[in-house]
């Protein structure tokens, strides 16, 4: 199988170097040209268009929305480089209207899109654990078993396209909903004595505190010197970045579905506090 991938950021990097390390024919970009050095084994190309000229299945794990379409459209966008027959696996979190109305535009050119949301972070890309949820085709997802199963542990086929999207707005509401939860938890705990060691033996006991929880609460162990420096608060601003621009979806998405979600918008509003980038009670 000859394979594209696009976007060689924190998990999409090591999501590419899974498919070379499999034997793939793969071929990479990013807007970042250097990052492709990073991928021995795989040719670097110069747009999105030559990667899809060179491929049969491309992954595309980009930032948001715009980079999605400025990566799909457009001259120099992979629908102007793919065969007829090609399929486009979409990994970023973004709006399920973008993947619906991408695919629309592919379809007429006879391209295959899925909306191939990921879970398991950096870790799991590395390791080969993510779990793909997949919205498009049956046939479509059959096809790109081989490539998915470089990078993932799991693949669950969640419905028509924009299903995948859907389902990892979902996802992340209840990861930034939990992180929100044992920051303040913490918090309390602090303030009224306890150490948080001991939060953390009790509500890991009692299933309250999952192991992405407590890897979470980490970050807030880290020596004051360390959580103020420009590198770690650089990294949470980033963080809260995706964080804010993800639970956006999610309350976008729940306007649509005519339901209100008051714990998403109030957790929405304080990502920056949580990640301990406006923390006025550390200690």
């Amino acid at each position: 199988m000859r394979v594209g991938f696009i976007g060689l950021g924190n998990i999409g990097l090591p999501m590419a170097k899974r498919l070379v390390a499999a034997g793939l024919d793969t071929t990479v970009y990013d807007v970042v040209s250097e990052r492709a050095a990073q991928l021995a084994g795989a040719r670097a190309a110069a747009s999105p268009r030559e990667v899809a000229a060179a491929s049969e299945v491309v992954g595309l794990c980009v930032r948001d929305d715009a980079d999605v379409r400025t990566s799909m459209l457009g001259d120099a966008g992979v629908l102007a480089g793919a065969a007829r027959g090609a399929l486009v696996a979409i990994h970023s979190t973004v709006q399920p209207a973008t993947v619906i109305e991408v695919a629309a535009l592919a379809a007429e050119r006879g391209v295959g899109v899925l909306d191939a949301c990921i879970t398991g972070g950096a870790t799991g890309a590395a390791q080969g654990t993510l779990t793909v949820m997949v919205g498009g085709d049956a046939a479509h997802v059959l096809r790109a078993r081989p490539f998915f199963d470089c990078f993932a542990k799991k693949v669950v086929h969640t419905g028509p396209v924009g299903s995948g999207c859907k389902m990892k707005l979902c996802n992340n509401l209840m990861t930034y909903l939990a992180w929100t939860a044992a920051y303040e938890a913490m918090l309390l705990a602090r303030a009224a004595g306890l150490p948080q060691e001991t939060l953390e033996e009790v509500t890991g006991s009692n299933g309250n505190l999952t192991d992405p929880m407590r890897a979470f609460l980490a970050l807030h162990k880290a020596p004051a010197a360390t959580r103020s420096s420009e590198g770690f608060q650089g990294m949470m601003r980033g963080f809260v970045e995706i964080a804010e621009k993800d639970l956006a979806a999610s309350l976008a998405l729940a306007r649509e579905c005519g339901i209100a979600l008051p714990g998403t918008a109030m957790a929405s509003q304080i990502m920056a506090r949580v990640y301990g980038l406006d923390d006025e009670n550390r200690r």
